[in-house]
């Protein structure tokens, strides 16, 4: 990609200007007209480059898929057992949500997850947002499979002749984590478990055993 063209460069300087805006400001600061203000452009700029604002906003979220996808290749390189690494995505996906809390809110918005609703949106450059979600996905999916013949091999833990499909047990997990990470940043979590205030280390070893058995069994 040609990163000297007009075009490109202001396509992305009006990403780059939701990026900060959200991060410093928060979800609800990513009005068009701010965007085009901090990116030193017209506030009718960003149409030629993006057909909607929710066009927009799914490329400005991309970024943090982007970012989070590279905090779980560094988390689980160095982890141990299909365990470990599980353990190191929770973390990493905890982290990310309590350092970029307006970003992790954009992220998984349902609106600009729901691609099919946005038909207008398919000439804007990259993949759909809920595709930029699905290798993240995946490899959660692949590490419990991975975990449960690692398991299995060893003779450790649960049969799992009767267990839900790891493509289930990923997403109950991934449930787990979203629901501590919302329920943390609002505050609730703190209220019903004030263990939460020092970090969630407890609650994602409980949501783990709760989805892969436990790991001293």
């Amino acid at each position: 990609m040609n990163q000297g063209h007009p075009a490109h460069s202001l396509r992305e300087r009006l990403i780059d200007a939701g990026v900060d805006l959200v991060m410093t400001e928060g979800s609800a600061s990513l009005g068009l007209r701010e965007i085009a203000r901090r990116a030193g452009v017209s506030h009718g700029a960003p149409r030629r480059y993006f057909p909607t604002h929710h066009a927009l906003l799914s490329a400005i979220a991309r970024r943090g898929f982007t970012d989070l996808a590279a905090r779980f290749a560094a988390a689980a390189e160095d982890a141990g057992t299909p365990r470990d690494q599980l353990r190191s995505l929770a973390d990493a996906f905890l982290d990310y949500a309590a350092e970029y809390g307006g970003m992790f809110e954009l992220m998984f918005r349902h609106d600009l997850l729901d691609s099919e609703a946005h038909a207008s949106d398919a000439d804007v450059p990259g993949p759909r947002l809920r595709e930029s979600t699905l290798p993240l996905f995946a490899r959660l999916v692949e590490l419990v499979a991975q975990d449960r013949a690692h398991r299995t091999k060893h003779g450790t833990g649960p049969s799992y002749d009767s267990a839900p499909p790891p493509a289930l047990t990923a997403a109950a997990l991934w449930t787990n984590l979203h629901g501590i990470a919302v329920l943390r940043a609002n505050g609730s979590l703190q209220l019903a478990f004030p263990g939460a205030a020092e970090g969630p280390d407890q609650l994602v070893a409980a949501a783990l055993d709760a989805h892969l058995g436990r790991a001293d069994a």
